[in-house]
């Protein structure tokens, strides 16, 4: 009979930041190996429990002995097992008893065809096993390869020593109410397990069905077993306690918290008003980061000097939790404070020289080094774009400067951040003080771009220069590895370069990049790599974004130098592409390329169109409307209106069409033939302008 499997490791407290990942790799372990060995039918639900102190698992319809399975038996192919009269071989006899059908004869196996020879089949039965004979290999399996950040060793009771994240107490294993006799970890099955550690009354108790497993816990053991109930549990609270505040509550402070508790309980807490005039961003990470807490900010994104914490504990006065807790960030804050006044009497401009101090790569210098080439290169883009170079100049000189702070120091996840608020402090023009961290920017995948002009361009200048000088000393990306982010540098240039629309040619950026290292004998110029890589990633970026990647390569298959219409250009193709005459103009145009393709040598001596030779009709009307035509693309691609540019096209395809079935191209006469290579090969360059449109072509 189908029933509910539970299994439960009960256990001291897990390590936090492993504990998702320890819950889904066990109950993933235990349900994959069960299904591997027909324990399972189609509908069985897997659930997924864990707790600080317990890794559990529950799975509906679990069978209590296996499906019987067929199996067809390879033995020995035919010339192994029968010798040259046709009599059974030692081998054959030696096989059969080995997978324990001794009394077999040779009428009782299939013959059949195995490849390219003949063999000896045998199809039997094999009766199903009693779940517990298949759970405990497939428990053990599981434990085994759990992903545990670090070995334990911990002596059992009775002296011996075992190996696991943390020390086990207890094994639970049901089926429905039915007690599976396993062992594991010096431990044999039972029915009991533990509650909370506080609000539970110590004591062990039974869980009756397996079914009953969750609502127990949370009667018996004020346990929420489930880790994904636990966190939105939290977050209920959190907004609740919040009020008309906003809770800044990131997924991985949730899932991390949600791991530290086992009956969520949200307070209230508060800091003195003195700490606000610390940055607030200093004053949230410190919360965040040691000490598990949630910041509140009022609508307009200002922190407010009281916060919350998530509890283990319910009580009806938590007067003292919220007093300690109060206690213990104090301290924190003090320090951040602390070192935010300390710093700003320094100017950055005065840490500099210290710059020369930090390496950056043994290849490529020190982090002083660096600077002067960002420097130069924010300089030469701000020129290129008209900004204004000495802001940009300024920007990226001041940039890395807060590396060398005491805030930056303690919580490196500020470096940019806390630059802003010093060059501020120093006086610095607002642009130059936002450079600082917008240079940064964008840091992940749907960032925020630079919104100033220096920002932007020392923004491209920093991860410009770091894509050319890794990719100099041979340390470009390889498989999934990518140390110095070259991946997200490139995708951080070519947001910026299409989303600002700037009018920049890859090749001056990367010739003004490269130009850069000219004081360095052993420089290797990379530019051809580093833009194919780049255009590699925009090809992700545009799909990522819903473009088709026929599409996606019509206009990047040229290799354009400029990508900042690629958008532009992209929407002309798909509006072209919905076109009743995309179809055929892309197959024409297909072929046009193959056949410009392999008559280089002779469309090269081929010269304009002379109109005298065009002979068959479809050429002369084909030429006619080419001429019509080609003004009207001319100006709609002079003034950026690409739909217009292909759309024109449109009115080409009868004549396209009637040339490619009333003409022959290669025609004898040599004169004729390259008289209608010239004609192809100024259709093939109109219709070209915006993009390969042969690359629609099915």
């Amino acid at each position: 009979m189908n029933q509910t499997l539970l299994v439960e490791l009960q256990t001291e407290e897990l390590p936090p930041k492993a504990l998702v990942k320890l819950g889904a790799a066990f109950a993933g372990g235990i349900a994959n190996g069960l299904k591997a060995r027909d324990f399972l039918d189609a509908d069985s639900v897997v659930t997924t429990y864990a707790t600080p102190r317990r890794l559990a698992v529950s799975i509906t319809n679990v069978r209590a002995t296996s499906a019987d399975k067929t199996i067809r038996e390879k033995i020995l192919p035919v010339t192994v097992a029968l010798d040259k009269d046709g009599n059974p071989t030692a081998p054959l006899a030696k096989k059969l008893a080995a997978l324990g059908f001794p009394d077999l004869k040779i009428s009782d196996l299939e013959r059949a065809q195995d490849g390219k020879a003949e063999s000896f089949f045998y199809t039997y039965t094999a009766p199903g096993v009693g779940l517990a004979e298949g759970l405990q290999p497939v428990l053990e399996e599981t434990v085994a390869k759990l992903p545990i950040p670090k070995v334990m060793s911990y002596q059992r009771p009775d002296g011996a020593t075992v190996q696991f994240v943390r020390p086990v107490h207890t094994l639970l294993a049901l089926h429905g109410e039915t007690i599976v006799p396993l062992s594991l970890l010096g431990l044999k099955a039972g029915r009991s397990t533990l509650g909370h550690r506080f609000l539970s009354n110590g004591h062990a108790f039974d869980i009756g069905h397996a079914d009953a497993y969750n609502e127990l816990l949370k009667v018996f053991g004020k346990v929420v077993a489930n880790a994904e109930e636990r966190k939105e549990s939290i977050r209920t609270q959190l907004l609740a306690k919040a009020g008309g505040d906003q809770v800044l509550m990131p997924e991985s402070l949730l899932d991390e918290v949600a791991a530290l508790v086992e009956w969520p309980v949200v307070y209230e807490c508060q800091f003195e008003d003195v700490f606000l005039s610390v940055p607030q961003e200093c004053l949230i990470l410190t919360m965040q980061t040691n000490q598990k807490y949630f910041a509140l900010t009022d609508t307009n994104g200002k922190l407010r000097s009281r916060f919350l914490i998530v509890s283990n504990l319910a009580t009806d006065d938590p007067s003292a939790i919220i007093g300690g807790n109060e206690r213990v960030v104090r301290p924190r804050l003090s320090d951040a404070k602390f070192f935010f006044e300390q710093d700003k009497k320094k100017s950055l401009e005065s840490r500099l020289p210290l710059l020369a101090n930090v390496v950056y790569h043994n290849k490529l210098g020190t982090q002083a080094e660096r600077t002067q080439r960002v420097t130069r290169l924010a300089g030469a883009i701000a020129r290129r774009l008209g900004y204004d170079v000495l802001l940009a100049e300024r920007g990226a000189q001041l940039a890395k400067a807060d590396l060398l702070t005491d805030m930056v120091g303690e919580f490196p996840e500020l470096q940019g951040i806390m630059g802003t608020y010093y060059a501020r402090n120093d006086g610095e023009h607002e642009e130059v003080a936002l450079a600082a961290s917008e240079h940064y920017q964008p840091r992940f995948s749907g960032d925020a771009l630079p919104t100033t002009n220096t920002g932007l361009a020392v923004a491209l200048a920093d991860k410009l220069e770091t894509l050319v000088g890794i990719w100099s000393i041979g340390l470009q990306p390889t498989g999934e590895k990518d140390p110095f982010a070259l991946r997200r540098h490139a995708l951080g240039v070519m947001r910026m370069l299409v989303e600002k629309r700037l009018p920049l040619a890859l090749s001056d950026l990367l010739k003004d990049a490269a130009g850069v290292f000219d004081y360095m004998p052993t420089f290797k110029d990379p530019t051809a790599d580093v833009t194919a890589f780049m255009l590699d990633r925009l090809r992700g970026l545009l799909r990522d974004r819903g473009f088709a990647p026929n599409e996606v390569e019509a206009v990047l298959a040229q290799n354009p130098d400029r990508v900042d219409d690629v958008v532009q250009r992209l929407e002309a193709v798909q509006a072209f592409a919905a076109l009743p005459e995309s179809a055929s103009l892309a197959a024409a145009n297909k072929r046009i390329s193959n056949i410009l393709k392999k008559n280089e040598e002779a469309l090269a001596q081929a010269g304009n169109v002379d109109a005298a030779l065009l002979q068959d009709a479809a050429e002369k009307a084909l030429y006619a409307s080419v001429q019509r035509v080609q003004p009207e693309v001319d100006a709609a691609f002079e003034r950026g209106d690409f739909t217009g540019t292909l759309k024109t096209l449109a009115q080409l395809r009868d004549d396209v069409d009637a040339f490619f079935n009333d003409v022959m191209v290669m025609a004898d006469d040599v004169a004729l033939r390259n008289n209608r290579l010239a004609l192809l090969s100024i259709l093939h360059r109109m219709m070209n302008r915006v993009a390969d449109i042969s690359k629609l072509a099915a």
